[in-house]
């Protein structure tokens, strides 16, 4: 299993599968002055374009950021579709080669996790214009009793192999933490993360702020088994005969114990921002 995901070779399933964002969430962003029509907003981390594109098709000027070219191809090919254009630039969120203050917004949508948080939050303060917004989007299933991620997540447990020790390693991290930082693991598997405030706070930005709402979110079986293929514990990491053993173990249990369609999968969408201060120190 390699050491960090590769999300490239899952491209076509992330781009045809994975379910888009929740339209309340960008309203909820406009009224909070980013993603106004006429702003350059840069999507770091950006894949297939699911933010970007609904921010392009607002008046946006959207920039996108993404290490995988594969990704970056499939979102040319969606935009074209949805007759939506924006920039394309190959990079990673910690050192993004683009001009100072150029931005009048950035986001991070359920990628923030795969950053070095100090050097992102850093670089997206040297991006942004004066005043201008970072938003750290996440939007995490929920596993609650019964449901379908439940069952999905213990199937993960159960059939997908873990490299000796790393489960051990993780179990005793997580037990040192719940003794001496129990902040760090408090919002476990509940689909917030309170500790995007504190990086955002510790490299320059202020008017911190935060808001979370439920989506549940429809999936047909294929969507699902398609969603699951581009996650980063299967598809990006795994050789394609595990992909294809643990697709099919999906397909039996999902016709076993959750035969209807479409399935309903709770959601949680939580988002930090953070403003780059009106004046301050030159980023020079």
């Amino acid at each position: 299993m390699a050491n960090k995901p590769d999300f490239g070779r899952t491209a076509a399933d992330y781009a045809r599968h994975r379910a888009g964002f929740p339209a309340e969430l960008f309203e909820r962003l406009r009224a909070l002055g980013i993603g106004t029509p006429g702003q350059r907003v840069l999507d770091l981390g950006a894949g297939t374009g699911a933010v970007g594109r609904e921010l392009a098709r607002a008046g946006c000027a959207a920039t996108y950021l993404d290490r995988s070219p594969e990704l970056l191809a499939e979102a040319r090919r969606l935009d074209a579709e949805a007759g939506v254009t924006a920039e394309y630039v190959e990079g990673v969120a910690e050192s993004t080669g683009l001009p100072d203050e150029a931005f009048n917004a950035a986001t991070a949508a359920v990628c923030w996790h795969w950053f070095d948080p100090d050097q992102a939050a850093r670089e997206a303060l040297r991006v942004l214009r004066p005043g201008g917004a970072l938003a750290i989007v996440h939007f995490d299933w929920i596993a609650t009793p019964g449901s379908v991620v439940e069952d999905t997540e213990r199937l993960m447990r159960e059939t997908l192999p873990t490299p000796p020790g790393r489960e051990a390693a993780r179990q005793a991290f997580y037990t040192l933490a719940r003794k001496v930082k129990p902040e760090w693991v408090a919002a476990e598997g509940a689909g917030v993360h309170p500790d995007r405030l504190t990086t955002l706070a510790r490299n320059g930005f202020e008017r911190l702020e935060s808001f979370s709402f439920d989506s549940p979110t429809p999936y047909s079986h294929a969507d699902w088994r398609g969603r699951l293929r581009s996650h980063a514990s299967v598809g990006a990491t795994r050789r394609a005969d595990v992909v294809e053993s643990f697709d099919r173990a999906l397909a039996e249990m999902l016709a076993d114990k959750h035969a209807h369609e479409p399935l309903e999968v709770l959601h949680r969408v939580f988002v930090v921002i953070g403003r780059k201060p009106q004046t301050g120190p030159s980023s020079e």
